[in-house]
């Protein structure tokens, strides 16, 4: 990125502060070799964790349990032709303490499916990226 290209570098926290402040974001992992990407409801944990609650017979537990992931949120204003976007990269863990399972079931993201075997899977924020669109309006 040049200095006039219309992009901004975001630091660490002000990612996960702009990460925290928007309900879906994708996961990204690897299916039968190749790349994929799932949208999902999620929370930020207090310790920059991505959490996000599923169906523990899901395919999606079974392709990220033990993992490194990525996952990416982003907000855009087309009109304004600004916005951002995070990437967070980790390993995913399905959560199988009865304390934390128990805490994040009181605070943690709510599915917007039904499950009767809900899990948490929780996806370690080793590294953090961002980066936002300042606003072109007169771009062609």
């Amino acid at each position: 990125m040049f200095p006039t290209d219309g992009f901004r570098v975001l630091d660490r926290q002000e990612c996960l502060r702009l990460l925290a402040g928007v309900p879906v974001g994708r996961v990204v992992y690897t299916r039968r070799a190749l790349p994929t990407a799932l949208p999902v409801n999620f929370s930020v944990d207090t310790d920059s964790a991505v959490v996000l609650r599923t169906s523990a017979g899901s395919d999606l537990v079974r392709a990220i349990d033990g993992v490194v992931v990525a996952f990416e949120a982003d907000d855009f204003d087309a009109v304004a032709r600004s916005g951002w976007s995070v990437v967070v990269t980790g390993r995913a863990s399905v959560v199988t303490g009865p304390a934390e399972h128990e805490r994040l079931s009181r605070n943690g993201p709510r599915s917007w499916m039904v499950t009767h075997d809900g899990v948490f899977v929780r996806i370690e924020a080793e590294l953090v990226t961002g980066r936002q669109l300042t606003g072109t309006a007169g771009a062609r």
